[in-house]
């Protein structure tokens, strides 16, 4: 699949995680999203079911700077497409316009990885390095996400990781 058509196509699995996610808040209104659980910093929901099931582990961050930042709510994804061979895709939305052509730097520890942008979003490139991101998070105590807006804004979101084994473990689990 060529770069276009791979980011088209995580671009609409994002946007589907990211309604998923809306909904998901309103459970008496989204009868088809679950919440497998809660592990402490993360949620993890399952959504659909044969074909069309989704499943994704998400967290919010404990922490966001500068405050007072005017942008949507912030989360990180990590999620499972089964139809699709995908086990876990990790995601931001970091609740504003990213900076055309510029990257997103995640820190877990003392070891960066550079997320490219779309819109609000910040996706892994390379599948190693998405794998090696993942043990990481597993291995870590708190990950920070580095962006800057069109507007100039560089913000530091700061993410718990306790519960993210858990977590995905719930998906790998719901989502076969």
């Amino acid at each position: 699949m060529s770069h276009r058509g791979w980011t088209r196509a995580v671009t609409l699995r994002a946007a589907a995680t990211v309604a998923a996610v809306a909904l998901a808040g309103s459970i008496a209104l989204a009868q088809n999203i679950k919440s497998i659980g809660t592990f402490s910093s993360w949620t993890a929901f399952s959504h659909g079911d044969g074909g069309s099931l989704l499943c994704f582990a998400t967290a919010q961050p404990t922490k966001q700077e500068p405050s007072g930042a005017k942008r949507s709510p912030a989360f990180i994804y990590v999620s499972s497409w089964p139809k699709d061979g995908v086990k876990a895709e990790v995601s931001v939305r970091v609740g504003y316009p990213l900076r055309g052509g510029s990257e997103v730097t995640l820190a877990v520890g003392s070891t960066n990885f550079k997320l490219f942008v779309h819109g609000d979003r910040a996706y892994v490139a390379d599948a190693g390095d998405e794998l090696k991101l993942l043990d990481a998070m597993r291995k870590g105590s708190t990950m920070t996400v580095m962006g800057t807006s069109e507007r100039g804004t560089t913000t530091t979101d700061t993410y718990s990781l306790a519960g993210i084994s858990q977590a995905l473990q719930a998906v790998a689990t719901s989502c076969k």
